[in-house]
């Protein structure tokens, strides 16, 4: 079961330019930057409240998240929901009949165990399971 909403992720074509929207129009501050070489991006997260936007610049083009940006432009690119058992939940989302794109968790941003559910069985929306690294 999901515990709460961890982030939404943005995709963007550059880090800097977004951030001066982010941190000065929106004032949301920025508590982490990171490149995940393994997911093809520098992500940065902002707090807001308890959870976070995380803006996700494409390492290069033919990544999964340059791919969106070329399609789609920059904008919402997932919704990522916090778990304290993903391999649990995982399992729960198969049984469901949700097709994941990672059968497998991997190492995300803060050495957070991630997992994607593919969007044609969640709605039409990306959807990321996170379990925070203090959790595993």
């Amino acid at each position: 079961m999901f515990d709460r909403i961890d982030h939404v992720g943005i995709a963007v074509e550059a880090i800097d330019p977004a951030l001066e929207l982010y941190q000065g129009s929106l004032e949301m501050t920025l508590v982490h930057r990171e490149v995940v070489e393994e997911q093809g991006v520098e992500a940065v997260l902002l707090d807001l409240g308890e959870n976070h936007v995380e803006l996700l610049q494409p390492l290069s083009p033919d990544t999964p998240v340059g791919r969106f940006l070329e399609r789609n432009g920059p904008g919402m690119h997932h919704i990522a929901y916090q778990v304290s058992e993903i391999e649990r939940e995982l399992a729960r989302l198969r049984a469901a009949g949700i097709e994941l794109i990672d059968e497998q968790p991997r190492v995300g941003i803060r050495g957070s165990l991630v997992a994607f559910a593919h969007p044609k069985y969640t709605g039409g929306v990306l959807t990321e399971i996170v379990q925070p690294a203090e959790d595993h």
